[in-house]
């Protein structure tokens, strides 16, 4: 089961406290971009968007975009928002994180990964020993594919609830 709980939980990218991560030592922030970043629909990033990024760009963090999504969603806001980025990435495995970590030479505890799904993005970060911060999903909308892992996160998150571990909409830091 702590696999599963993240080790922060806000309501979007846009209440995390970046400052504090960054005094916590965390130098690199993976990204999820479907839900996370974005909704299904949107095709490139939003203003407020850039302006995050610009803002997390001055205090010095690495971003990375990590999607399990195609070259053609990932690549627009690739380009827009001037990081790096990998697509096609099946999460929550480890074989990409472990690539970002030789790559850039970071240590585990310098890294936070950040998305809306407890069973890819919270999972995924967590077996890495990364920082793991879930994010409400952004859209109800879903793809196909994501439509199983919420069948599965929403059963987890009954038992999570029931257990006093966590609960949707009790955000903490």
């Amino acid at each position: 089961m702590d696999h599963f709980i993240p080790d922060i939980y806000q309501k979007s990218i846009y209440a995390i406290d970046y400052q504090a991560l960054k005094e916590k030592g965390i130098r690199c922030l993976i990204f999820d971009l479907t839900n996370t970043l974005c909704s299904y629909q949107e095709q490139v990033p939003s203003q407020k968007l850039k302006d995050l990024f610009a803002y997390l760009e001055n205090l010095k963090f690495k971003i990375i975009i990590l999607s399990n999504h195609n070259k053609g969603k990932v690549a627009p806001f690739k380009e827009k928002l001037n990081v790096d980025a990998s697509y096609k990435n099946h999460k929550p495995f480890k074989k990409k994180y472990l690539k970002i970590l030789n790559l850039y030479h970071f240590e585990v505890h310098e890294v936070a990964g950040i998305g809306d799904e407890i069973l890819v993005d919270v999972f995924g970060a967590n077996r890495m020993g990364f920082t793991s911060i879930l994010v409400n999903p952004i859209s109800q909308k879903d793809e196909f594919g994501t439509c199983f892992f919420r069948f599965w996160e929403r059963i987890l998150l009954k038992k999570m609830k029931k257990m006093g571990i966590l609960e949707r909409g009790k955000y903490y830091e």
